[in-house]
């Protein structure tokens, strides 16, 4: 916030390179922070991670095909697909193996004259499990490395830490996907990471620069507020002693359970006395989902305000939670309205104000 709030309030050099007093990059600190932090040769940002999936096939392999295999071609949210991305990148889709198994071989006799990437996608936001297999990274980068054909990773979430040391379930990181030897990895700057909404782009500083130098990266570039607010962020993985208490994210993430039970028990008293007696609240277990773009089946021990009113439906507690200002969001579930407290740190902010 006070990094924001700096640039937006103040001049500053964005796109001026003040050592050598000529133009200079408006995310090269970025990239220094990026290269040091996952140890890609270079790296770039635009403004989130479709963007950095469309400008990065775009660059590579416009006009070509694009090998993927179609257990990875993912929806995300808002109803964008991964192959609607590839078409509008130029490219063209080439799907390889089934939706539970695809083998080393399907890439393999996939490649052709006009193949121009293999793309692999991390599937962020659902699980195959069963019968089924996929190829690793370094499986298809060994196979692009012995075509000439260069590898692009969507890591989507992109942890840049393991989870796992914060009690939560793993993901894989940016720079292992560097060092198993991608050429590009693109990752979004919120979700896992916890910084604002972006699309980072890592990997060898051929194909970087490449993606750099295209059209379409100026088109979907961040301006210098959101360059300013992950910057901050990139700088706190860097420094910070304590991520799970200076990353908002992780910090909610590892939310001691006996704080978010004296969350919920201050929020219940004090929606007791504003809503009045016709509504009637209990502070239960409940399960905070982490997220859809990331780690979706997994979820959190929580405490959830139950609040059931003798003269309203759940639908219509919910509409008038949500007409408050600021806006209170709850979720509906067996005609009960519930509020998990989670990411609420001050009791009170809960109480509606219409």
């Amino acid at each position: 916030v006070e990094a924001v709030i700096a640039v937006a309030s103040q001049s500053t050099n964005l796109e001026y390179d003040l050592a050598k007093g000529g133009r200079g990059r408006r995310e090269a600190e970025v990239e220094r922070l990026v290269n040091a932090f996952t140890g890609s040769e270079a790296a770039t940002v635009v403004n989130n991670n479709a963007a950095a999936v469309l400008v990065g096939v775009n660059a590579l392999a416009a006009g070509r095909e694009v090998i993927v295999s179609r257990g990875e071609l993912v929806e995300i949210g808002g109803a964008f697909r991964i192959p609607d991305i590839v078409a509008r990148s130029g490219a063209v889709l080439r799907e390889v193996g089934t939706t539970n198994r695809t083998h080393p071989a399907d890439f393999e006799k996939a490649i052709g004259p006009n193949t121009g990437l293999i793309l692999k996608v991390h599937t962020s936001n659902y699980r195959i499990v069963g019968f089924s297999s996929d190829v690793t990274l370094g499986e298809l980068v060994e196979i692009g490395r012995r075509h000439g054909i260069p590898v692009m990773e969507d890591l989507g979430s992109g942890a840049l830490v393991d989870l796992s040391r914060f009690g939560l379930p793993r993901e894989p990181l940016v720079a292992e996907s560097l060092s198993a030897g991608a050429d590009v990895v693109t990752f979004s700057g919120d979700k896992l990471l916890g910084g604002p909404q972006a699309g980072l782009i890592a990997g060898r500083t051929t194909w970087v620069n490449a993606i750099k130098e295209n059209p379409l990266h100026r088109a979907v570039r961040c301006d210098k507020m959101t360059l300013a607010a992950l910057e901050a962020t990139l700088r706190l993985y860097q420094q910070s002693p304590s991520l799970e208490r200076d990353i908002p994210t992780l910090a909610f993430f590892t939310r001691p359970l006996a704080d978010i039970a004296e969350t919920a028990r201050q929020a219940q008293q004090l929606l007791a006395a504003a809503l009045g007696p016709s509504y009637r609240l209990t502070v239960v277990d409940g399960a905070s989902q982490v997220g859809s773009g990331a780690l979706p089946i997994d979820t959190l021990p929580t405490k959830v305000v139950v609040i059931v009113s003798s003269e309203k439906r759940a639908e219509q507690v919910a509409a008038e939670f949500r007409a408050a200002r600021p806006a209170i969001i709850g979720r509906i579930k067996d005609d009960q309205f519930l509020l998990d407290v989670r990411t609420v740190l001050n009791a009170a902010d809960l109480v509606p104000h219409w």
